[in-house]
């Protein structure tokens, strides 16, 4: 049996060898954010961060990121070998990440000093993520990489559902709160060895079609600005993605309150909610991504949109039945509202590809990308203060969700509208 199973991975390897080239950078970099991220609130929360220091998680890093990444895009361009900018932003992120961890020692602001590791580790992560967007299409043909992309997507929701997994349950076996303090230290270390090792493991991949690179200056970014002006394709698509982004950021700090303050999840616990949702995604991959390859990249989008709004209604049921059963309503509820998200995690990014001036794609993924990142930084900490603004019990969170249910709602009939009128298009 094993003689055969090796046989076939040795098969798929030199039939795929990009595939599983990707699925190791996947492998190793998604298990040490999902580590980082599964523990950043909670290691916070032992710090002493309250609400409004939570919603600082999400804030801090997409601030800086908005200042830097227009420039970062401008300098990958500009690079003939894009692999020196990857290795360079995976080990600076390593670093922090450490930092993040040893920040516990810090007698003083502690907490403080624990946003800002985390938040420049972040920004490390997100130039990671605009020079791998641009190299990608210089080492993978357009007719492999939706094949390439659902390998890769595989094998990092598989190791999304280890990781916290694992994590939570020690996280919970540990009684003492210094001893949970210290076992969050030896995560944050991990996590800064497996970006290392990916850092040098990411050079031995190679462009195929290596972009030319561009001169940085003002008179080209100027001159890049004014075509993407008129790249109506992209701004359509950035326009409808960033409302949609809007209402998906939302309540990202919203469900970690509801979970911590009103449902009372311990680490094990709370770890359970992002492997179910990402077990759900793992069991129709497959399905989304025939369903890419049948009708193009764009439309299944809006079976995720919908799919995310039931999230919200996940977390209202859970704090509408008896306690006892929130925790085991909230976990079902959620398991579902996960299922279509799959053609999000695959799809969104090639229907990015397919509207990106090619000339300056690295400075156009920037730009779309600041705008999410604006999202992201704004929306939580908006979330929160409707949340406190309305009361700041129970009552206002269930009504908060209500109200981001519609918003999710609107943006997957926006998304379908865009489609639609899209395919019309190139149907005259």
């Amino acid at each position: 049996m094993f003689t055969r199973f090796f046989a076939r991975m040795r098969a798929f390897y030199f039939d795929n060898p990009l595939a599983v080239r990707y699925g190791v950078d996947g492998l190793l970099v998604l298990g040490a954010i999902s580590l980082a991220v599964n523990n950043n609130s909670i290691f916070a929360l032992r710090l002493g961060a309250g609400d409004f220091q939570l919603s600082l998680i999400h804030l801090l890093p997409q601030g800086l990121n908005m200042l830097l990444l227009i420039p970062a895009g401008l300098f990958a361009d500009s690079l003939i070998n894009k692999r020196r900018m990857l290795s360079g932003a995976l080990l600076l992120a390593a670093a922090f990440f450490m930092l993040a961890g040893f920040s516990a020692f810090i007698p003083v602001h502690t907490v403080y000093f624990f946003l800002g590791f985390v938040a420049l580790a972040n920004v490390c992560i997100a130039m990671y993520n605009l020079t791998w967007q641009a190299f990608f299409p210089e080492v993978v043909d357009a007719e492999k990489r939706n094949a390439v992309l659902t390998f890769r997507a595989r094998i990092t929701m598989v190791i999304s559902v280890i990781m916290p997994l694992v994590s939570g349950g020690i996280l919970a076996a540990v009684p003492s709160h210094d001893g949970k303090v210290r076992v969050h230290q030896i995560f944050y270390i991990l996590v800064g060895v497996l970006l290392i090792v990916n850092a040098f493991y990411l050079r031995r991949l190679q462009a195929v079609t290596p972009a030319a690179p561009k001169r940085v200056s003002l008179a080209q970014f100027k001159t890049a600005v004014k075509r993407l002006s008129k790249n109506k394709p992209f701004i359509g698509f950035a326009g409808v993605a960033l409302f949609f982004h809007l209402t998906w950021h939302v309540d990202w700090t919203l469900y970690f309150i509801g979970q911590a303050n009103y449902l009372h999840m311990n680490e094990f616990q709370l770890s359970l909610t992002g492997v179910g949702a990402t077990l759900a995604q793992l069991v129709t991959l497959a399905f989304w991504s025939r369903q890419n390859a049948k009708h193009g990249v764009e439309k299944p989008v809006t079976f995720g949109i919908l799919g995310l709004s039931l999230c919200p209604i996940a977390m209202i049921l859970a704090l509408s039945v008896p306690v006892r059963l929130g925790i085991p309503v909230f976990l079902g509820a959620n398991f579902i509202a996960h299922m279509a998200f799959a053609t999000i995690a695959v799809s969104f990014f090639q229907c990015l590809l397919k509207v990106v001036d090619k000339e300056y794609r690295s400075l156009s993924i920037s730009l779309y990308t600041c705008f999410i990142m604006a999202s992201n930084a704004i929306m939580p900490v908006a979330g929160v203060a409707l949340y406190r603004t309305a009361g700041g019990n129970l009552y206002a969170l269930r009504n908060v969700f209500w109200f981001v249910f519609g918003l999710r709602i609107v943006a997957a009939a926006i998304w379908w509208f865009a489609v639609a009128q899209k395919q019309q298009e190139e149907a005259l």
